[in-house]
């Protein structure tokens, strides 16, 4: 049963579909009914669809793969649409944004738009409507995203091309492992890593609990990162993993 705001049938509209160069699409919606009936509809209008259930995954996927549009509900597990509409800005990312929320005062709205977004839709809304309003957005000319090589959080910077750091104009010499571990690091800023995360994404093994190898890494790429300077970048959440954050 599709969700009642949602009310589109797809047999309508199969017939309307034109041929085109498929377009690709983020969606990024915590209720799981809502997400597959869009990506249904969306995907019976030829686009290709990435879905994520959370605000964290959306911000990998957005940051990592070019859209031609992006679409977000405001509230949602890890961080809100506002908040990953401000970060993709802040980064760069000028992909057309568009908010869904059941939250419909012009101060929502406004709130929506002051963020970076590009059009916000109150629910309950018709799929005719959400999908002029896709489409539209997708007509916009807007510079193609491609992953950025210079990765940036506080004052420190990391050039994934020339493979050097810097911490408010001071060199900082990795090794190529702390680069890779660096790098996790700066493309989830504010996100708790496990032991295991870590060793899956940078070492690319099963994580082997009689080694506290990731430990000793973690703790050179601090020294280096770290060291001299009042606020601290990268912390150890004890029984957790380790996190990337401002922090006295």
């Amino acid at each position: 049963m599709l969700p009642n705001y949602c009310r589109f049938v797809l047999a309508r509209h199969k017939r309307f579909v034109p041929y085109f160069r498929r377009m690709h699409i983020l969606l990024i919606e915590d209720e799981i009914k809502t997400i597959q009936s869009l990506r249904q509809g969306l995907e019976e209008q030829n686009w290709k669809v990435d879905t994520a259930t959370d605000g964290l995954s959306g911000w990998r996927l957005a940051s990592e793969n070019s859209y031609e549009v992006i679409v977000s509900d405001i509230i949602m597990p890890g961080i809100s649409g506002l908040e990953l509409c401000r970060r993709l800005r802040d980064k760069g990312i000028k992909t057309p944004f568009l908010l869904l929320s059941a939250l419909g005062h012009t101060d929502d709205k406004v709130a929506g738009l002051e963020a970076g977004a590009d059009d916000y839709l109150s629910k309950p809304f018709e799929f005719r409507e959400f999908i002029a309003r896709v489409k539209a957005l997708a007509r916009r000319p807007v510079e193609a995203f491609k992953p950025e090589n210079i990765l940036k959080f506080a004052d420190l910077e990391q050039d994934l091309d020339s493979k050097t750091v810097h911490r408010s104009e001071r060199a900082i010499p990795l090794t190529p492992r702390e680069f890779s571990l660096l790098e996790f690091f700066m493309r989830n800023p504010g996100r708790v890593l496990s032991k295991t995360e870590i060793a899956e994404k940078v070492w690319d093994v099963d994580f082997d609990t009689g080694t506290n190898v990731i430990e000793v890494y973690v703790n050179y790429l601090r020294n280096k990162v770290d060291k001299g300077f009042d606020t601290k970048l990268i912390h150890t959440l004890f029984g957790q993993g380790y996190v990337l954050r401002q922090e006295k």
